[in-house]
């Protein structure tokens, strides 16, 4: 039986992406960076080994310092701005991609939370689901 590739875009519909594996880890992420870029909620991010993916259309990008200290390039639509990807300089292997591209959103139920001493008051974070006060990394190194 040979498996469904998994598939996303953008808001537009430039940047298109499929992925031919699953994903590695599914999680939500409360640091603040994460919360400019979803708009004062979480960012909730499927992992993906970055040689599974085939990413079709122009995209922008910016890399900045996270609060781990590690360096973060954040891809994006430069049409409709949408969020798509981001990678961590340290961990090349690996793609992290924006579930609300997802042509498919139900497979990227998170299993975990990162960052939740960073999280507003206000913040919903799922109790039944490990949970972090800070970073965790993605995959092993």
């Amino acid at each position: 039986m040979t498996r469904k590739p998994i598939t996303g875009r953008c808001f537009c519909g430039a940047a298109q992406f499929e992925v031919s594996s699953a994903p590695i880890l599914k999680r939500a992420c409360w640091c603040r960076d994460c919360q400019y870029l979803s708009c004062g909620n979480a960012s909730i991010n499927v992992v993906f080994a970055s040689g599974d993916i085939a990413i079709k259309g122009e995209l922008s990008e910016y890399a900045s310092v996270a609060d781990s200290g590690q360096i973060i390039r954040r891809r994006f639509c430069p049409t409709c701005g949408t969020q798509m990807f981001s990678e961590a300089m340290s961990q090349p292997g690996y793609i992290v991609v924006r579930v609300g591209t997802l042509d498919q959103p139900n497979i990227a139920e998170p299993t975990s939370v990162i960052w939740t001493a960073s999280a507003p008051d206000w913040a919903w974070i799922n109790p039944h689901i490990p949970r972090f006060e800070k970073h965790v990394e993605a995959v092993p190194e």
